[in-house]
């Protein structure tokens, strides 16, 4: 059994505005949706109810607006058991959302609006500083402004508490104090803008990864979707295979992946069994629609773990 990590999550909170269609529209086509509906996420806040639902200790550290919006982002973490306290109001300003498209297929095109997002400022993760003292793991992404990436980064290593850092969505021109984290968890697309490599298989993958090695991060994972993950650190390359699920929406799984890992890592699970563990968590969010309602509990991941094992014993001894 796992023990409780205590996991920082500095980040973006977000409403989701998600419509399902048969296929996306391209640039000028107009196509007919089937459903719509609100749901509650932003990358931080998804990570942060992904590591809470695997039963982390969670605090959030970032801002919502004083819309309607916020109002129900706050009460939703809250419902989470997520600590709350360094999540500020931002008057005048939207919280930020997300207009997401759904294909049928299962794949999804996403626009973000960072509302108060783009409000949070080292100043507020300086104000968190306690937090970082007493965690085993800060999970960061690109949704907030990146003087506030930098300012998590620096207080970690200050508290020597193990980064992950989900560069989503990717920027340009990064600096080199981005890459002074413990782990980087980009996808294909992701990994390709970091190092300008292509990344269409999983040789491609581990070249990108000895690339972002070379930029200074000891753990790279570039992650595949149904193909699977490459993971690059000190003691090797693994390419992992992908879990098989009857997939609906790929929303918010790359965030699972990242709490999984974080909740894996905190509980001292080696790099393979750690990268396993994520990807579980990532694959069953996907089987259910949109990002948070869909989010697995340890529990889940665990069952897909067991059952994992079971089938690739049977099949050796066939």
């Amino acid at each position: 059994m796992m023990s409780r990590p205590r996991i920082v999550v500095v980040g973006s909170i977000n409403m989701n505005l998600v419509y399902e269609a048969s296929v996306l529209p391209r640039p000028g086509e107009t196509v007919m949706g089937q459903n719509f509906s609100e749901i509650p996420g932003g990358k931080g806040a998804n990570q942060a109810v992904a590591s809470a639902r695997m039963g982390a200790d969670v605090s959030m550290v970032g801002r919502i607006g004083d819309d309607a919006f916020g109002k129900t982002l706050s009460r939703t973490l809250v419902a989470e058991g997520i600590r709350f306290d360094h999540v500020q109001i931002t008057h005048g300003c939207s919280s930020g959302l997300a207009m997401i498209g759904v294909e049928s297929s299962g794949q999804n095109a996403i626009t973000v609006i960072s509302g108060a997002n783009g409000m949070v400022t080292a100043d507020d993760v300086e104000l968190a500083e306690e937090l970082f003292r007493n965690a085993d793991v800060v999970l960061l992404q690109f949704e907030i402004p990146l003087p506030a990436i930098l300012k998590s980064i620096e207080l970690a290593r200050r508290h020597k508490v193990f980064i992950i850092l989900d560069p989503a969505p990717v920027l340009k021109h990064l600096p080199d104090d981005v890459f002074h984290v413990d782990v980087l968890c980009p996808n294909e697309t992701e990994a390709e803008a970091i190092t300008g490599l292509s990344v269409r298989n999983k040789v491609e993958a581990l070249s990108a990864a000895q690339r972002i090695r070379d930029l200074g991060v000891p753990w790279t994972i570039i992650t595949m979707g149904s193909s699977g993950a490459v993971s690059l650190d000190g003691l090797g390359c693994e390419q992992l295979e992908s879990f098989s699920v009857a997939a609906v929406d790929s929303t918010g799984a790359g965030d699972t992946f990242a709490a999984g890992l974080a909740i894996a890592v905190a509980s001292g699970l080696k790099s393979t069994e750690a990268v396993r563990f994520a990807s579980a968590a990532a694959a069953i969010s996907t089987v259910g629609r949109g990002a948070q309602s869909a989010m697995p509990t340890r529990d889940a991941v665990e069952s897909l773990l067991s059952q994992s094992e079971r089938i690739t014993r049977d099949n050796v001894s066939q």
